[in-house]
């Protein structure tokens, strides 16, 4: 398509936003290729490209359509199409489709390599050809099943006269198994389909697990906008109402919103008073109270009573769909951290065919015949493939991301460690997060028994995040529940029974400015019960050891600074609080303009964008699906010392991966010049291939035995336990 064709010079030159999805993103130098190319195009503003979604956002003049755009991506030699304009929507087609190829390959090399062992013993004569041809009878249909997504992305890059990453791999499975199949069919003394296949293994190993995280990704943002309400009952001039789901609501309608359901759209409150659970945007846990004339917003839940809520936003405008979208994009900022392996993959595709090609001509010149000189370039090429160079990150990666799992933190995304490694900072959330998170009675020893019997009679009907905590309390103390007749919770006050035909009631204090207490109500007395947030039990010693690791840590919070401060004091690190999602990325924007880099800390739908947006990020196991999915890592338990446990492991895992880069381009020297003199086989070099990355898979092993300092923390947290 011609592009200068597909722009009407006369359109309005304001610029549109379209995304799209192109899974033949593989390296860094796939994103430097995209980026690049498209900025060429005239009527292309900006490109950027999301490695972990495989997505690419360009801002472009009305006129050029996403047909053009389209277009010019396969011309860089990338298929695409339109990203899924339903942010929920999910696309597991290109896992499963590799996921079926490692599984036939993996098959394929298993047999095949039974075959081989025979050959090796020394096989000979009929028997031998028998192997062969058993070998090639599995090997072909397996390398043509299990290639594809070698050979078409090879095919789209070459038929726009570019090359790529999947160009040399799939020349060297080609000339393996044309070049094996000959020597079958010709009785000839070697085939190489265990080679080929065992390469395809190899390779497809590591696009599965790159399109899992991608998937992760995906479902971070789906869990977010989840939150929100379905739909609502609305109300019509007349009176009536009726059910619309979320996508139908507008502004200016009137919801009815009773006790218990979620906000499907933004509004003001029209009329009732009641109490709000506002925790995905500011993280606190005690219920808000709210009344005519205060925002709400989707995804937030009324605690209290029924009220009536004028629409002001709706879908894509309400405020958790700009969480949403400040996650998605902070997400395509940290996709912009290039590996050393990637920095290698732009130099990797001509510096190989450049080798494989030199080979063949100079046996060609030195009279080696086609046969020999092709068999040559292919071992440079297997030989060449950067298996281990590729495994030098992800092995290490793996076992340690083993060994943190033993130690109570669960690694999301393996190129976390790297991050971890690097980390000089940490900014740590409050609640939920420095806190557990679960209020919980701090002056139970003002009650008397029978007191304690009716608190707990009345906690245990309701659910609100006071009463589950003091009924917990109770329950923990063996307190037995009285018996109360006309037990019932009455909207916006709290729960009212009868003990002994008396009144009692468990309710919400009549002072506004009490933080989070609850009244027991009897005999015309009110008893106010007092909660706590309390720290997590190793919070100071986690401190002092991040410390000890150089690691500066600091509170950013989204609970009212009153409430953050003492924590800080306490913890003796600096603090700011009243931070809105959007307030905490200026906060690490500038943290990271002053040479920080941060990571981040925290458990609620608020910290999302945080999470995403951090250096590196780690979330409490009790945290929120949204921030699991967004963070990094995830920690079990009350105690918060695997987060230092994270970094030691981290900083010794960055210290093995350079190991084993040195082990991989050690290989490289050694092997490369013994395949271009011909000393080498494609068997053999399947053979030193694979070998090489066991080097790299052993080196890798040894960060299943903790560090001094990972095993003396991990000692503490077993002693405490």
């Amino acid at each position: 398509m011609n592009v200068h064709a597909a722009i009407d010079e006369s359109a309005v030159s304001s610029p549109e936003d379209s995304r799209f999805t192109v899974p033949g993103i593989k390296c860094a130098g796939c994103i430097g290729k995209i980026e690049r190319g498209l900025a060429e195009v005239p009527g292309v503003s900006a490109v950027r490209v999301n490695f972990t979604a495989k997505r690419v956002a360009v801002s472009h003049e009305p006129a050029l359509n996403d047909e053009a755009i389209i277009e010019e991506l396969r011309k860089l030699g990338f298929e695409a199409e339109r990203a899924a304009e339903n942010p929920l929507a999910r696309d597991d087609a290109e896992t499963r489709r590799l996921l079926r190829a490692l599984a036939v390959s993996g098959f394929g090399m298993m047999n095949i390599m039974l075959l081989s062992v025979s050959i090796w013993a020394g096989a000979d004569g009929i028997t031998r050809e028998m192997f062969h041809w058993l070998s090639a009878l599995i090997g072909v249909p397996v390398v043509a099943y299990a290639g594809r997504p070698f050979f078409s992305s090879a095919l789209m890059a070459l038929r726009y006269g570019r090359t790529n990453m999947d160009v040399p791999i799939s020349i060297g499975v080609l000339l393996a198994t044309g070049l094996s199949l000959y020597e079958t069919m010709t009785g000839g003394p070697h085939a190489y389909f265990d080679g080929a296949v065992m390469l395809l293994f190899f390779l497809l190993a590591g696009r599965v697990l790159d399109a899992m995280m991608r998937d992760r990704a995906r479902s971070g943002i789906a869990s977010l906008l989840g939150r929100m309400g379905r739909g609502a009952t609305v109300r019509d001039a007349e009176g009536k109402t009726r059910w619309v789901a979320a996508e139908s609501l507008a502004p200016g309608m009137e919801m009815l919103v009773a006790a218990g359901e979620s906000f499907a759209a933004d509004g003001s409150i029209l009329e009732g008073r009641t109490s709000i659970d506002s925790s995905m945007l500011t993280g606190e846990s005690k219920p808000l109270a709210a009344g005519s004339g205060d925002m709400v917003h989707a995804g937030m839940i009324n605690l209290g009573a029924p009220i009536r809520v004028r629409v002001t936003a709706t879908g894509s405008d309400t405020t958790i769909a700009e969480i949403a979208r400040l996650m998605d994009e902070a997400g395509q900022s940290r996709s912009r951290y290039v590996r050393i392996a990637d920095r290698a993959a732009r130099y990797y595709t001509p510096a190989v065919h450049s080798l494989a090609f030199a080979s063949f001509v100079g046996w060609m010149i030195a009279g080696a015949g086609i046969h020999q000189s092709l068999l040559i370039a292919a071992a440079v090429l297997i030989i060449t493939c950067p298996c281990a160079l590729g495994l030098a990150v992800p092995a290490a990666q793996v076992v340690a991301a083993s060994n943190l799992m033993k130690r109570g933190l669960l690694v999301k995304d393996g190129s976390a460690l790297e991050r971890l490694a690097t980390a000089n900072c940490v900014a740590f959330d409050k609640t939920g997060t420095l806190t557990l998170g679960e209020p919980r009675p701090s002056d139970l020893d003002k009650l008397d028994g029978e007191d304690k019997a009716i608190a707990l009679a009345l906690a245990q009907g309701s659910r609100h995040p006071l009463s589950r905590g003091l009924a917990a309390a109770l329950r923990a103390e063996d307190v037995v529940p009285a018996t109360l007749a006309d037990l019932r919770e009455v909207p916006g006050e709290g729960m009212r029974g009868l003990f002994r035909g008396a009144e009692v009631g468990l309710l919400r204090p009549d002072s506004a400015d009490v933080e989070l207490a609850v009244e027991l109500v009897r005999q015309g007395e009110r008893r106010r019960i007092l909660f706590s947030d309390p720290l997590r039990p190793d919070a100071r010693e986690t401190i002092d050891v991040l410390a000890g690791l150089g690691l500066e840590s600091s509170v950013v919070s989204g609970d009212r600074i009153a409430a953050v401060e003492p924590v800080a004091r306490e913890l003796g690190i600096s603090a700011l609080g009243d931070l809105r999602p959007a307030d905490k990325l200026e906060v690490l924007d500038g943290m990271a303009r002053s040479g920080k880099r941060v990571l981040m800390v925290g458990d609620g739908l608020n910290d999302g964008p945080a999470l995403a947006a951090a250096h590196v990020s780690i979330a409490p196991g009790s945290a929120s699906d949204v921030s699991q999915q967004a963070a990094d890592a995830v920690f079990i338990g009350e105690r918060l010392m695997p987060v230092a446990v994270a970094i030691d492991v981290a900083r010794r895992t960055m210290a093995i991966v350079r190991q084993n880069f040195a082990a991989a381009i050690i290989y490289n020297l050694l092997a490369v010049p013994l395949a271009i003199l011909g000393y080498v086989t494609p068997l053999i070099a399947a053979i030193a291939m694979s070998t090489s990355s066991l080097i790299v898979v052993g080196n890798s092993l040894r960060l299943a035995v903790p560090g001094k300092i990972a095993g003396k923390i991990a000692g503490k947290i077993g002693r405490a336990r």
